[in-house]
């Protein structure tokens, strides 16, 4: 409350909670999302020697920061092996790397990219259409990602990472729906 009342940033302990809460659960819902947004944003605001832009509240394809862009890899990653095992899962890549892949990018993704190959070579097989979709989404990402991860990420990293994870994962299922919308007025 002091934070918010004085327009002082938001105390460090906040996010450091919110990101273990996050590794913990392993998952990142709507309120955890705004909470870290919220912290990165107001050191932004505070102290913006870089002239980096804030986060905003939908995906950001724009964001180059590192950190964003490796949490929007992991998310397309994990839909990639979803999709590639037709939704027969016991645990994704979320469930087994998601703390290492956003603390250590470097030791974690080259393995996740390498499993990805094999995944994307078997939806070839089964479904082509939606491994075109998925490796555009890769392709996407990758564009601005140069192929030496970080070897660590600070916590404001870590905290764009899981909003570029939630950011993606959101435009996933905003995807859906407007293919589902298309359809459903083609068939009337």
């Amino acid at each position: 409350m002091h934070a918010i009342l004085t327009d002082s940033p938001y105390p460090e302990t906040l996010q450091q909670q919110c990101l273990r809460r996050i590794r913990a659960e392993q998952s990142i819902p709507r309120v955890r999302a705004a909470i870290l947004k919220a912290c990165i944003n107001r050191k932004l605001r505070r102290s913006n020697p870089n002239n980096e832009e804030e986060i905003t509240v939908s995906l950001d394809t724009t964001n180059t920061h590192p950190g964003y862009r490796l949490g929007r890899l992991f998310a397309v990653l994990e839909k990639i092996q979803e999709d590639a095992s037709g939704g027969k899962l016991n645990s994704t890549i979320r469930d087994r790397f998601y703390g290492s892949a956003s603390a250590n990018p470097g030791t974690v993704f080259p393995r996740l990219i390498n499993l990805a190959h094999h995944h994307l070579s078997k939806l070839k097989a089964d479904r082509p259409s939606w491994a075109v979709s998925d490796d555009k989404w890769l392709r996407e990402i990758f564009g601005e990602i140069d192929y030496s991860f970080p070897p660590h990420m600070s916590m404001d990293d870590q905290g764009r990472f899981a909003i570029g994870y939630y950011h993606q994962r959101q435009a996933f299922y905003a995807s859906k729906a407007e293919i589902r919308s298309d359809s459903e007025g083609d068939q009337k």
